[in-house]
């Protein structure tokens, strides 16, 4: 039976993806994340997961109109390659942002219809008491034991 993703592994296939330079397949993903996962995932396996697949897609859209690159010193190019992730990523979560906006909007108008107000739907959650029901007597015990 296949091994299953977990949340780390599908993060750690996903920060690959944001670094990802030049030619992208299904295929060299999976070799690319074999030490990361601990054995060679599938493309299926790869591909089921919509964060890893959204990932892919951005990664692979961008390898298309990328321009070839001028060689530049170590440091230029570790920044250029930082620099590169992070606006990959920010492309990601920008992504990510708008489909949080549009349920949002979603749940906003089917709570309208239901008849609820934005007061009924900021009314603030309930305060949980996680102390024990003898709470009085032991601060009580605490300040007598402090005395001598």
């Amino acid at each position: 039976m296949a091994k299953h993703l977990t949340r780390s592994d599908i993060m750690a296939i996903v920060d690959t993806l944001y670094a990802w330079q030049g030619l992208l397949t299904w295929d060299e993903l999976c070799g690319a994340v074999t030490n990361l996962v601990g054995k060679r995932p599938t493309r299926q396996s790869l591909s089921a997961n919509p964060d890893i697949k959204r990932a892919f897609d951005q990664a692979k859209a961008q390898s298309r109109s990328e321009v070839v690159h001028v060689p530049t010193p170590s440091s230029l190019k570790i920044a250029g390659e930082r620099i590169a992730r992070l606006e990959s990523e920010n492309e990601a979560l920008k992504l990510q942002n708008s489909r949080l906006i549009e349920r949002f909007l979603r749940w906003q108008y089917n709570a309208s219809i239901k008849g609820l107000h934005l007061s009924q739907l900021d009314h603030p959650l309930p305060i949980i008491d996680r102390e024990r029901s003898d709470a009085t007597i032991r601060t009580k015990l605490k300040t007598v034991k402090k005395k001598p």
